[in-house]
């Protein structure tokens, strides 16, 4: 036990003594230290989240985003809608104001007020908007306002003359901040500690980055991809925060912590979260780390007031326990919501599982039926939005099923449905993490009458696949082979459920093209004949130009290939290209400064132009969205 207690002492910094009884714990949380730190991280916190504010909440295109009365939102809960342009530029106002007055520490519970609240209005009204860990912001603004971080480095403490003495807040200041980013980095580490993560699928092409390229010149894209990628990002989240509190290792790992974050900012668009984990890793360090060692030496942690703890005391260690509780509880809540269970589990974006997995959707069809003659009308899948996180969350379909419903029976001029009684059916084509592609919804299920509860789960979310994952390095080799062709050949992998009909038409610029079986049995045709009843190991040519048929007629899934070679990129001698080779380094930080300072001006330019209307009624200049 003595040596157990000595470890703890060792690993932690602190004395066994403060966790040996329940009395000494709230103690212990509430005795006073240094806010030097906790202020240091509330400036960059309020500074970097006035970048967020124009940028990852879209303030700089809110005129765009609220403004056009045909774009769908898809807010969490039904009753969030959004408000009118101009109070919508009210409202980001009030987020910008507190932004400020967070980053100053002037009216700071005030300001942490008109920063969350109105975070968590727009968090919550679009989750087709949500990025990496979106959330946590609003829990950092919650966090802020229920303590004193404007005790030190802050307007407040400078108008009010705080001596040094004074600069002092009780620990669960920081006790709760440190372990929402423990739990940040431990829960998503234990998410990566899966068959599938860690086999290598899930990040795909982030090898050929150009911040990989060392990493290239010893080892192949692909065990660059599952060595630095996907083991190495396992072994970061699940470790990094206890080498950061263990005070011997901090020194070692710091340098990994730092250039970790770094690299994520290159590698993904996720705003301002990585620089946010940048800003708070110096709250692993002492609370007076900015102080000279003389004054650090003088503040080490005391010995506990021998008195006894107060109720109020004890209410408010019960309130922290509850919420470290909730916050370990919700990454593994899928069992209640499982209304959200789709191919991953939970609500993306708190579910800890958004970063887990990739997809490459080749073709999404929005099939109207006006019931009321029986004709059939195709709509532009993103007519009503830019986002396609819908075409993977039956939450978020179901929702714009019903918004594309309200859009074209209720607001459009020439409308070409003769009655509101219609059927809406999506069909969804995606691969996640180098599976075959496949459906995701079931095709002849009426999203508009189809049931969906946040605690049940979905009947019409097609399974995943997964009984096929054992031919993905197969498929791979296949492919292979096919780009080897030369630089026009191409292989597109099929997998379908029984009963269910692929219909696919073959452009012009293809040719060669042909439907290869690897399992199951399927049936071919077009609209004047059967070209035949295929098993595994058989082939069938498929003319251009021409709509032909697939169907499934073996009693489980069936998978099969297509291979082609584009013509019309062979007659201009192209091959395909990436707009943004990743490989090339683009580290130009003049235009992306450019970048974001465009943007703030947009975004004071709206909400200028929205505070003027309301005062003043002057006419707003408004932009409109261009459909994809």
């Amino acid at each position: 036990m003595e040596t157990f207690k000595n470890a703890l002492e060792n690993f932690t910094g602190h004395s066994w003594k403060n966790f040996s009884t329940i009395d000494n714990f709230i103690l212990w949380i509430h005795r006073s230290v240094d806010a030097s730190a906790l202020g240091i991280f509330r400036f960059c916190f309020g500074l970097l989240m006035l970048v967020d504010i124009a940028e990852e909440r879209g303030g700089s295109d809110l005129d765009v985003r609220y403004f056009d009365e045909n774009i769908c939102q898809f807010p969490l809960f039904p009753f969030i809608k959004p408000l009118s342009v101009p109070k919508m530029g009210a409202v980001y106002t009030i987020m910008w104001l507190g932004a400020i007055g967070i980053m100053l520490g002037y009216k700071f519970k005030l300001s942490c007020l008109m920063y969350s609240v109105c975070f968590w209005y727009i968090l919550l009204l679009n989750k087709a908007t949500w990025n990496n860990h979106s959330y946590l912001f609003g829990l950092c603004g919650f966090l802020f306002f229920i303590s004193d971080a404007d005790k030190a480095f802050s307007l407040n403490s400078w108008i009010h003359s705080s001596s040094a003495n004074n600069q002092q807040v009780p620990y669960w200041n920081y006790f709760l901040i440190k372990y929402q980013f423990f739990i940040l980095y431990f829960i998503a580490g234990l998410k990566k500690l899966s068959t599938e993560w860690l086999s290598g699928y899930a990040m795909t092409n982030l090898g050929h980055h150009w911040i990989f390229s060392p990493f290239r010149i010893f080892f192949s894209v692909q065990l660059t991809e599952l060595l630095f990628i996907h083991w190495f990002a396992a072994i970061f989240d699940t470790s990094i925060a206890f080498f950061m509190i263990w005070e011997t290792s901090r020194k070692y790992v710091l340098p990994i912590m730092m250039s970790f974050h770094l690299m994520n900012s290159r590698l993904f668009e996720i705003g301002m979260f990585p620089w946010v984990c940048l800003a708070q890793v110096q709250l692993f360090y002492p609370n007076n780390w900015m102080k000279s060692f003389k004054k650090r030496s003088q503040e080490k942690e005391t010995t506990l007031c021998d008195r006894p703890v107060t109720f109020k005391e004890k209410i408010r260690t019960i309130l922290i326990i509850s919420y470290c509780g909730l916050q370990l509880f919700l990454p593994y809540s899928h069992f209640i919501t499982k209304g959200y269970n789709n191919w991953t589990n939970g609500l993306y974006g708190y579910s800890w599982d958004m970063m887990i997995s990739s997809y490459d959707t080749i073709a999404t069809s929005i099939k109207i039926v006006d019931n009321s003659n029986s004709k059939t009308h195709f709509l532009e899948p993103y007519a009503f939005t830019e986002y396609d996180r819908w075409t993977k969350y039956a939450d978020m379909a179901k929702q714009y099923a019903h918004c594309i419903s309200d859009k074209l029976t209720n607001t459009l001029d020439n409308n070409p449905l003769e009655s509101g009684n219609i059927s809406i059916y999506f069909d969804v084509w995606c691969s996640m993490n180098r599976r075959f592609q496949q459906r995701v919804f079931h095709p002849s299920e009426d999203l508009l009458k189809a049931e969906w509860s946040p605690f049940q789960e979905t009947q019409w979310v097609l399974p995943l696949l997964d009984q096929f994952n054992y031919m993905r390095p197969k498929i791979e080799q296949m492919a292979v082979n096919v780009y080897g062709w030369n630089n026009y050949s191409d292989a597109l992998f099929i997998a379908d459920f029984p009963g269910l009909t692929l219909e696919n038409f073959i452009s012009l610029d293809l040719e060669n093209v042909t439907i290869s079986v690897l399992e199951g049995q399927i049936e071919v045709g077009n609209i004047n004949q059967t070209l035949g009843s295929l098993t595994a190991g058989e082939s069938v040519k498929i003319k251009s130009g021409q709509t032909h048929f697939v169907k499934t007629v073996s009693t489980t899934p069936s998978t099969f290939m297509y291979t082609y070679i584009n013509r019309t990129m062979m007659s201009l001698g192209t091959t395909i290209t990436t707009p943004n080779d990743i490989s090339i380094p683009n580290i130009n930080l003049f235009e992306e400064m450019k970048e974001r300072f465009y943007n703030y001006k947009k975004f004071l330019y709206n909400i200028g132009n929205s505070i003027l209307f309301l005062i003043y009624k002057v006419p707003m200049p408004l932009r409109v969205r261009d459909i994809k």
